[in-house]
C-alpha cells in the first residue's frame, strides 16, 4: 500500500517536475529567443542598418526644409538605440529574472555596452553636416559617469554635459524634447520605444495601434525605429495586477497570445 501511494504521488508531481524543467527561470526564460535574436541573428543587424540608412536619407531631406533661424539636431535614445544591452539581459536571464535595478546600475557603471549596428556611423555623418546630437535617455543621473564614458569610448559625437540628457524627475521625455526645441530644429528622432518620439502613443485611454496608424507617414521620415525584442513600454499596459512575479507575467504572456 505504501509503495502504491508513493507511485500515485509521483504521478501527480510529474507534470510539475516537467514544468520546472521547461521553465527553470520562473518565467524569465521566455525571453531566451528574444535575447539570442538580438545577439546572434543577421536579421537584427540588417534591420538596425536599414533604420540608420533611412536616417541618413531623411536627414538630408529634413535639412532642406528646416528653419534657418535655428541650429539643427537629432535626438536619440541610448539603450537599444545606440548602445546594445543584450549582455545585461542575458546575465539577468541566467539569474532567473528579467530585470533588477541594482544589477542594471552595476552594468551601466561598467560602460561596457557595445554599439547598435549603424548608430555610430550615422551620428558621425550627422555631425559632419553640423547637425548636433542630443542623447535623451531615461537612465538615472546616478548613471551619468558610466554612460558618458561608454559613449565617449566608442567615439560618439557631442558626448558632453550639454548633450547628455538623463532622467531627473519623470520618465516622460516630452518636457526634455520641448526644451531642445526652444533653440534647435529636431530633424529626426531615433529610438526603440514609441515614447522616444512622442508621449501620445501611451497616453491614458489611447489605443497605441491607432495612434501609430495616424502617424504612419512619420516612420522612416521623422521617426527612426530600432528593433528591440527584449523589453519596452508596450509591456506596461499589457500586464494586469501589481507586484507580479516572473511566473505571473509568463502566464499572462501565454494567455495573451493570438491563436486560431
Amino acid at each position: 500500500m505504501k509503495r502504491q501511494l508513493i507511485s500515485i504521488t509521483a504521478l501527480f508531481l510529474l507534470p510539475l517536475a516537467l514544468m520546472a524543467q521547461q521553465n527553470p527561470a520562473g518565467g524569465a526564460r521566455d525571453y531566451t529567443t528574444s535575447i539570442l535574436w538580438q545577439q546572434r541573428s543577421g536579421e537584427y543587424r540588417a534591420l538596425a542598418f536599414q533604420a540608420y540608412n533611412f536616417a541618413r536619407l531623411s536627414l538630408l531631406e529634413q535639412m532642406k526644409i528646416a528653419d534657418t533661424t535655428k541650429k539643427n539636431c537629432v535626438v536619440v535614445d541610448i539603450d537599444e538605440t545606440v548602445l546594445d544591452n543584450s549582455p545585461f539581459q542575458g546575465t539577468e536571464l541566467k539569474r532567473g529574472i528579467s530585470y533588477n535595478a541594482v544589477d542594471w546600475s552595476n552594468w551601466t557603471s561598467k560602460g561596457a555596452a557595445d554599439t547598435v549596428p549603424g548608430a555610430l556611423g550615422f551620428l558621425k555623418y550627422a555631425a559632419s553636416k553640423n547637425v548636433e546630437v542630443f542623447y535623451i535617455t531615461n537612465r538615472e543621473v546616478t548613471e551619468h559617469n558610466g554612460t558618458l564614458k561608454n559613449l565617449q569610448d566608442h567615439g560618439f559625437p557631442y558626448t558632453d554635459e550639454a548633450h547628455l540628457v538623463l532622467k531627473s524627475s519623470t520618465s516622460d521625455k516630452e518636457p526634455r524634447r520641448q526644451k531642445v526645441i526652444e533653440t534647435y530644429n529636431i530633424l529626426l528622432l531615433c529610438g526603440d520605444n514609441l515614447s522616444d518620439f512622442s508621449n501620445v502613443f501611451y497616453r491614458e485611454n489611447k489605443d497605441t495601434k491607432e495612434e501609430v496608424d495616424r502617424a504612419q507617414q512619420l516612420f522612416g521620415t521623422k521617426y527612426i525605429v530600432l528593433p528591440n525584442p527584449m523589453y519596452g513600454d508596450w509591456e506596461k499596459p499589457f500586464y494586469k495586477g501589481k507586484d507580479l512575479k516572473e511566473s505571473d507575467r509568463s502566464k499572462q504572456r501565454m494567455e495573451g497570445l493570438k491563436t486560431y
